[in-house]
C-alpha cells in the first residue's frame, strides 16, 4: 500500500468520525483558498516531509473542512483502489498458492485401505491430471470477493483467527465440489464408454467399469463425509441438491423423447442439472458460511449458474469446432452419442429438414456428415456463441451488484471473477 493512498485513506476515515465538523482532518488542509488549489492532493507529487511542514502552517487558521475537499479525497480512496484491482491479473495466479494446498488435501482425502481402489480414486488427482481447476478456483476469488474487511488493529486479534477458520471452511467448499466433479467425470466415462479425458487414458478404458463407478461412488462419499464436518445444514442442502441434479441431469440426456431432443428449452435445463448446478450451489454455499444476506448469497448463486452455463455453451460449440487433442476428449463426441446440443438445435430452427436426419440418428457416419453439413450453412454455431455472452454478462452483473468494498483483495477478486467470464467464452480448448 503506498503513502498516497495510506494518507487520503487516513483523511477520510478522520473525516468520517469527526462529529461532521472535521476539527481532526482540518489539521492535514491549507486554510487558504489559494492554498486549496495546491492541498493534499494536489500535492502529492511534492517530498513527504514537505508537504507534512505546510500542513503544520497552514493549519493555523482552518476553521472548517470543505465538504467538497472530503468528497473529493474519499472518491481518490475509491479510485486508487479499483484502479489496482483493474490491474490485469491471472486469475488462477491469484490462488496458485491455495490450488497448491488443495491439491495436496485433495489427495490424502481420497487414499483408501484397498490399493485398487486407492489407485482408482487418485486417478484424476496426481500431479498431470487435475486438469484446470476451474472450479476450485472459482470458489477461492468468490470467498475473497466476498470477504468481510478487517481494520489493521484487529490483525492477528481474535476476529483474524475467525477470518482464518472461515477461509479454511471455504476452501472445504472448493474440495468437496471437486470431489464431486470428478465423481460425476469417472460415471459420464462410463456411460459414454469414452477413452480419454484430461488429455489422458479414462479411467474406465484402463482399470475397467465396475471399479470406474465404484471409484466414483467411494469419492462421493468422502465428499459427503467432509460436508457433514462443516455442521451447516442449509450448506448440505445446497450441496446434496447439487448431486441431485448431476443424476437428473444424466438421466435427462439418455432418456429424451423425440419433441425434447428438439427443446432448446430442456437443452438448457438438462445443461443445468448436469453443469451449472454444482458451481452455483456451491458459490452460494461459501457466501452463506461467510454470514451473507439471502440477497448476496443469490448473486454468488446466479454467478456461478450462468458462469456454469456459458461454460457448457461453450463446450457443446468446440465439440464441433475443436480437435481431439485441444479438448483432451475426442471431437464431435456429443453427436456420435446421438447428444443434440444448441449449434445443432439453432440449426434445427434454420433447415427444419434437419430434424428428420436427427430422427434417423447418427449410426451411420453418412448422416453424421450431412447434419454437419447443415450446422455448416447455418448460423447455429454463432448463435450458440452469442447466447454463451448473454449468460456471461449475466454473470458479470451479480458480480458487480455485490455491496460496495473499498478492499484491495475483494476488488482484485471480483475483477478476476469477471475476467473469467471472459475467459470462458473466449477459450478455444
Amino acid at each position: 500500500m503506498s503513502w498516497r493512498w495510506a494518507l487520503a485513506r487516513r483523511v477520510a476515515k478522520l473525516a468520517a468520525t469527526d462529529g461532521g465538523g472535521g476539527a481532526q482532518a482540518q489539521r492535514l488542509l491549507p486554510t487558504s483558498s489559494a492554498a486549496a488549489g495546491t492541498g493534499l492532493l494536489g500535492r502529492l507529487h511534492m517530498p513527504l516531509a514537505s508537504q507534512i511542514r505546510s500542513k503544520v502552517v497552514g493549519c493555523r487558521g482552518a476553521a472548517l473542512v470543505s465538504s467538497r475537499w472530503l468528497h473529493d479525497a474519499q472518491y481518490q480512496v475509491r479510485q486508487d483502489g479499483a484502479s489496482r484491482a483493474q490491474e490485469q491479473q491471472d486469475p488462477f495466479e491469484l490462488v496458485a498458492d491455495e490450488l497448491s494446498l488443495l491439491a495436496n488435501r485433495l489427495r490424502s482425502m481420497v487414499a483408501a485401505e484397498v490399493p485398487k481402489l486407492a489407485s482408482a480414486a487418485e486417478y484424476f488427482f496426481k500431479v498431470g491430471a487435475e486438469g484446470k481447476r476451474f472450479r476450485p478456483t472459482v470458489l477461492l476469488l468468490m470467498a475473497s470477493a466476498l470477504k468481510f474487511p478487517l481494520s489493521e488493529s484487529t490483525e492477528g486479534g481474535v476476529l483474524s483467527i475467525l477470518a482464518d477458520k472461515l477461509r479454511t471452511r471455504q476452501q472445504n467448499i472448493a474440495e468437496i465440489t471437486e470431489m464431486i466433479h470428478v465423481a460425476s467425470l469417472l460415471h459420464d466415462d462410463v456411460l459414454d464408454d469414452a477413452d480419454t479425458r484430461r488429455g489422458v487414458s479414462s479411467l474406465n478404458l484402463i482399470m475397467g467399469n465396475k471399479l470406474s463407478v465404484l471409484a466414483g461412488d467411494f469419492l462421493l462419499s468422502r465428499a459427503c463425509v467432509a460436508l457433514a464436518a462443516l455442521g451447516n445444514t442449509e450448506v448440505v442442502s445446497l450441496m446434496a441438491t447439487a448431486v441431485e441434479h448431476l443424476v437428473t441431469g444424466e438421466t435427462m440426456q439418455i432418456s429424451t423423447s423425440r419433441e425434447q431432443r428438439r427443446s432448446m428449452e430442456y437443452y438448457l435445463q438438462k445443461t443445468y442439472y448436469k453443469t451449472a448446478s454444482l458451481i452455483s450451489n456451491s458459490c452460494k454455499a461459501v457466501a452463506i458460511l461467510a454470514g451473507h444476506t439471502a440477497e448476496v448469497s443469490m448473486l454468488a448463486y446466479e454467478y456461478g449458474r450462468n458462469l456454469g452455463l456459458a461454460f457448457q455453451l461453450i463446450d457443446d460449440v468446440l465439440d464441433f469446432t475443436g480437435t481431439s487433442a485441444s479438448l483432451g476428449k475426442g471431437s464431435l463426441s456429443d453427436i456420435r452419442h446421438g447428444i443434440i446440443t444448441a449449434p445443432m438445435l439453432y440449426a434445427i430452427e434454420e433447415f427444419p429438414q434437419l430434424q428428420e436426419v436427427v430422427d434417423r440418428g447418427f449410426d451411420n457416419p453418412a448422416n453424421i456428415e450431412i447434419a454437419l453439413d447443415y450446422l455448416r450453412k447455418s448460423r447455429g454455431i454463432e448463435r450458440t456463441k452469442e447466447l454463451a455472452r448473454e449468460h456471461a454478462d449475466r454473470a458479470v452483473k451479480a458480480i458487480e451488484s455485490l455491496p460496495d468494498s473499498d478492499d484491495e483483495d475483494v476488488l482484485t477478486s471480483r475483477r478476476a471473477l469477471i475476467d473469467i467470464t471472459e475467459r470462458v467464452i473466449t477459450r478455444t480448448k
